[in-house]
């Protein structure tokens, strides 16, 4: 199994427009952070979380030339609205696109993209296929994975387990339940947005707090802001077992 990190920042990205900051105007490659998603390779298959405003920047640049399923992880523009580039694969595939998600993110999907879905559609508008899911197994693309239920302030989110390996994105709290679920992993992802405190996200201090709690092997760090700081002064301050992940970066563990 294979996990690409195909963007590590918040909705704004980093560098943030006309922001110039020391993060936002500095050189390091791993503070130049597309929106948050992912790309999973296991057992043959190729699923991509969230499809935001970068996606096909970020397809590109890693190569990602086959999906059987897209994930996501909530209805947040930052997440959701580059679903129109998934056509290509309609198009490369021969084949509808099988997106999994809650009921009121893929009701957003439906409202959003309206086009899409219409009776009567312009050629070449994407093919998606709705699949609803709520906390707990299912299976995507043949690969059997958990959904699990975090707060991202009022709003709920699904982050994804797939045997060792947990991706976590914009969650201020973790319910009992869903750190039941996420205990044992190998791997986790969590979003740790900046040093300040915010009312939807996990700020550096709380991530780090939930990452002893949860104590997984590797915990990295996703969906950072630029008020977090470089990579470069941040990435020495934490823990052993502790990383700030990186647009490009790719770990790997066994298939389940």
């Amino acid at each position: 199994m294979r996990f690409t990190f195909l963007g590590t920042g918040t909705s704004q990205g980093v560098p943030v427009i006309g922001c110039r900051c020391a993060v936002c105007t500095g050189t390091d490659a791993r503070d130049r952070r597309l929106r948050a998603a992912g790309w999973l390779q296991v057992a043959g298959r190729s699923l991509l979380i969230d499809a935001g405003p970068d996606v096909r920047q970020q397809c590109l640049r890693a190569g990602v030339d086959r999906l059987d399923a897209v994930l996501l992880t909530h209805e947040h523009m930052d997440h959701i609205s580059g679903m129109d580039e998934l056509r290509s694969y309609n198009h490369l595939q021969g084949a509808v696109m099988p997106v999994h998600g809650s009921a009121a993110t893929l009701g957003a999907v439906r409202r959003i993209f309206a086009y899409a879905f219409a009776e009567v559609r312009y050629p070449g508008v994407p093919e998606l296929e709705l699949h609803p899911i709520a906390p707990g197994p299912f299976t995507a693309a043949g690969i059997a994975m958990e959904a699990v239920e975090v707060l991202h302030l009022g709003m709920p989110v699904l982050g994804f387990r797939i045997g060792a390996f947990t991706y976590i994105t914009d969650a201020k709290v973790l319910p009992e339940a869903a750190k039941a679920q996420v205990r044992g992993s190998e791997v986790l992802v969590l979003n740790a947005l900046r040093h300040e405190p915010h009312a939807a996200h996990l700020n550096l201090q709380e991530a780090l707090d939930l990452a002893r709690e949860l104590g997984a092997r590797r915990t990295l760090f996703t969906h950072i802001s630029h008020l977090l700081g470089a990579h470069a002064a941040v990435a020495p301050t934490l823990p052993n077992g502790v990383e700030l992940a990186y647009d490009g970066l790719t770990i790997e563990l066994p298939d389940p």
